[in-house]
Order: structure tokens, then sequence, then C-alpha cells
């Protein structure tokens, strides 16, 4: 059954860009056809609730593979590579040498972002969800297989910086292709429900990566586990990826893509247009992502490593409060789009970063304390406070970029968000080695990110095409 969109002035369209005839959605169902010109893409066009079901289901397996992989990394990361790869007598400097390669892939992701984005502005977004999820199933794959720093000394990081590189390229075209295939399969009044719906595969690879994890370090030895177990994990990421695949070959084209395409309302340079007209709404999607991505890798990836390094609690105490934060995190997620719709993404990006900021100083004493149930306690409360705004980031974010340029400026706004979140468990490591192991640094490294993300809210109305829950 077709919902059509309601016709009202400030939905995602091109800015700037004539008013022509729309073209039909080519799905295949009764009475497709465009309402009259004069109205953005999205709202001349009418739109098949099944497919959009299928849309967002499709975007909502690839990008759990996605983080799933992802996610891995950053755990093995904290728990195996600083054993495995690099090799010292100081945990803190081994740490900060695995979290070092870490954040080699965040630095790779906003160039996956500018090649990706422009493609998928280009030449449509399905293709560049293909070769993105084929690329993270396949680096994961292979990192799985690789030898450690015993079997073939230095030429054992070199090679895992080199994977993690191309895993950070092909991650950054994937999370702004999924969010822009899936809002704009979605009409503009639910918007925000469907655009939340990918964010759920940040909980459930967390839950697969970390589920992972904490089983293999349960039925094996501690040796074991170091030695191979670690390595089956990132195996599996094989016939995930399979799945994927399957799934994704089944996707529809953006609607909205297809009738600009059809225009002749592409862009012939969408990085240049995208730079040139839209930096500003670029830094304030940056700014609305960095809670949710960077807030999460200091409460999830350092505070793991801070658990089992400095305070000695146990690994699997630490993957438990990991495992249990991403499943409250899910809630979050999908109620966060909910209340998009109906009260906008200004006043829930700036909700979630203020409620952050106060939580930050109380989680970290809770994992200080080294009371089992506190220190879960404290991981889920900071994770799920910091998914309010995560969960509308990518609503606010596709809502900032008209069609035209949405793909490249999703991507390198969310992709500079990344960057700078790939230096925070690092950060935070090199706070705690020259504090003499103190967490204090930490959660004002916490406090700063989310005010950073509470102060970019009050710019969404300004300068969105589309902010979700806006009334017109």
């Amino acid at each position: 059954m077709s919902s059509t969109s309601p016709a009202h002035p400030g939905a995602p369209g091109e800015a700037g860009a004539p008013n022509k005839g729309g073209a039909p959605r080519e799905t295949g169902a009764p009475n497709e056809a465009t309402v009259p010109a004069g109205h953005s893409p999205a709202e001349r066009l009418t739109f098949d609730e099944s497919v959009t079901k299928r849309v967002a289901l499709a975007s909502l397996v690839g990008t759990a593979l996605e983080w799933y992989d992802f996610f891995l990394f950053t755990t093995a990361s904290a728990l195996v590579f600083n054993i495995q790869y690099f090799t010292s007598k100081d945990p803190v400097v081994a740490g900060l040498a695995s979290f070092g390669t870490l954040a080699v892939g965040f630095v790779a992701r906003p160039i996956g972002g500018l090649v990706f984005g422009v493609m998928g502005d280009r030449l449509g977004r399905k293709k560049v969800l293909m070769i993105t999820v084929l690329g993270i199933g396949t680096v994961t794959g292979l990192i799985g297989v690789l030898p450690n720093y015993a079997a073939i000394g230095a030429a054992a990081p070199i090679l895992l910086i080199l994977l993690r590189v191309l895993q950070g390229f092909a991650v950054g075209g994937e999370w702004g292709g999924a969010i822009t295939i899936a809002v704009e399969n979605a009409p503009p009044e639910k918007r925000g429900r469907y655009a939340a719906l990918p964010q759920v595969g940040s909980p459930i690879g967390t839950i697969l990566s970390s589920g992972g994890f904490a089983l293999l370090a349960a039925v094996l030895s501690k040796d074991s586990f170091d030695a191979w177990g670690w390595r089956i994990p990132f195996l599996a990421a094989i016939p995930l990826l399979g799945v994927s695949l399957w799934l994704r070959a089944k996707l529809s084209e953006s609607p909205e893509f297809e009738a600009i395409l059809e225009e002749g309302e592409t862009s012939s340079s969408p990085l240049k247009g995208t730079l040139a007209q839209q930096w500003r709404q670029i830094l304030v999607g940056a700014a609305t992502a960095f809670l949710g991505v960077g807030g999460f890798y200091l409460v999830t990836t350092f505070v793991v490593f801070y658990g089992t390094a400095v305070l000695k609690l146990d690994r699997g105490l630490m993957l438990t409060a990991t495992i249990v934060a991403s499943v409250f995190e899910i809630g979050i997620l999908i109620m966060g789009g909910r209340l998009a719709e109906r009260f906008g993404g200004m006043r829930v990006v700036i909700g979630g970063g203020l409620l952050t900021a106060l939580l930050a100083f109380p989680v970290f004493l809770a994992v200080e304390s080294k009371a089992p149930a506190l220190v879960i306690l404290g991981m889920t409360v900071a994770v799920c406070s910091l998914s309010i705004p995560y969960a509308v980031s990518g609503a606010v974010l596709t809502g900032l970029f008209p069609t035209r340029l949405r793909n490249t400026g999703v991507s390198v706004s969310s992709n500079l968000a990344g960057l700078l979140s790939g230096f925070v468990p690092m950060a935070a490591t090199a706070t705690l080695h020259a504090s003499g192991n103190s967490w204090v640094p930490s959660a004002w490294i916490l406090v700063g990110i989310a005010l950073l993300t509470t102060v970019s809210g009050f710019a969404i109305p300004r300068l969105s095409v589309d902010e979700p829950g806006r009334k017109h």
C-alpha cells in the first residue's frame, strides 16, 4: 500500500534547482505517479511502504555487518592486538600503539567518504553500497588469517595497519550511502524512524562482536584465546558478507536520485559543490554526529582497556557491560527516531548532549568502583545517553543537504566526525598515562564532546533543507 507524502515546503530538495515534473518511482506498484511540479523531489513522489521497509531492512543488515567488522577491530585493539602485534613491557604504551592502529582506520574513512559519496551522487546509491560492503567483509576476513608479530616480525603490524586503512576506506562510504538510501526511500513525514533503523546496526554489530569475543573468552583459556581464538569472529565475517550482498542486490535505487537523474539535475561535481556551498552544514553535521561516535568509542573501547589493563577487571565483565549497553541502545535508537518526528531533531540532539555531559563523571565513578553491577550500569547509562543524539543524526545529516549533494555531504560530515572519533581512545589513553592512571581527564573529554554536540543542535533548523519533526 502506498503512502503519499504531503506537499509542504522545506522537505529535502534541490537548493536553487529548477522545479520540473517528477519521475514516477519504478516499483511496479499500482497508482505510482507523480504529484504536480513545484515541489521538491520527495514531495512529488509516492512511496510504497513495503519497498520502504525492505530498503530499511537491507540498510540495517549492511550497517550491522559494517559495525560488526569495525567493532571487532576496536575490541581486539583493547584486548588482543596490543599483545599479538605490538610488543612493550608497559601495557599502556602497547595500548597506545594498538589504538594508534585503530585511529589509522578513521583517517582513511574521510577519503573513502569523499570517493564513495561522489560516486553515490553521480552513479547511484545502490552501486556504492554493493562495493563498500564487499570491501569491508573481505578485509575483515583477511585480518582473521594475518600472522602475528611472533610469526613474521615487523611485517605483522605493517600489514595490520594496511588492512585497517582499506577497511576504513570502505567503511567511509558505507554509512553515508546506507542512511541516504533509507531516507530517500521513505516518505518525509516518517523519515525520523526510517533514518534511525540503520543506526540500530551499530548496537547489533557491537552485540555480535563483543558477544563473540565474550563467548570465546569464556570457553577458551586465556592462552588459547590470545593465540587463535580471537580470529574466529573475524573469519565469521565471510558468511555474514554473503547475506549482506544477497540483501543489497535486491535494494531499490533511491527514487529521489532517479528523479533528478531523469531530469538532468545531478551535480557534475558533487565534491566541489558540497565543499563550496555546504561547508557550514558539514561542520554542523560532524559536530552533531561526534558524540554518538567519539563518545561511544570513549565509553566502550577506552573504558574496556582501562578496566582490564589498569583496574584489572575481568575482560568478560567489560565485554558483558558492552553487550548489555548495546541491548538497551537498540530501544533508545528506535525511540529517538520517533522523538525526532514529534519534537524535531534540534531538541533531541540538545537534550541528549546535555544529559551525557551531566552523567560523564558519575559514569566513570561507577566504573572506578570495580563493583560488577555498577560497572555494567555505568557503561549502559553512558551509552544510552549518548545514543539519543546518535538516533537522529541520520535524519539530521540527510536533512542538511539537497538531493544532488546529499550522499557526498552526509559522507563527508559523518566521516569528519569519525576522523576525530578515531583519536578519542588514543587521546584518553595518553591523558591516562600522563596523569598517573587517573580517569578524571577522560571524563572531561566526554563532557567536551557532549557539549560540542549540544551546541551544534542549535544550528540545525537554520541550516537544514528539512529538519526532522519541523512543522510546516
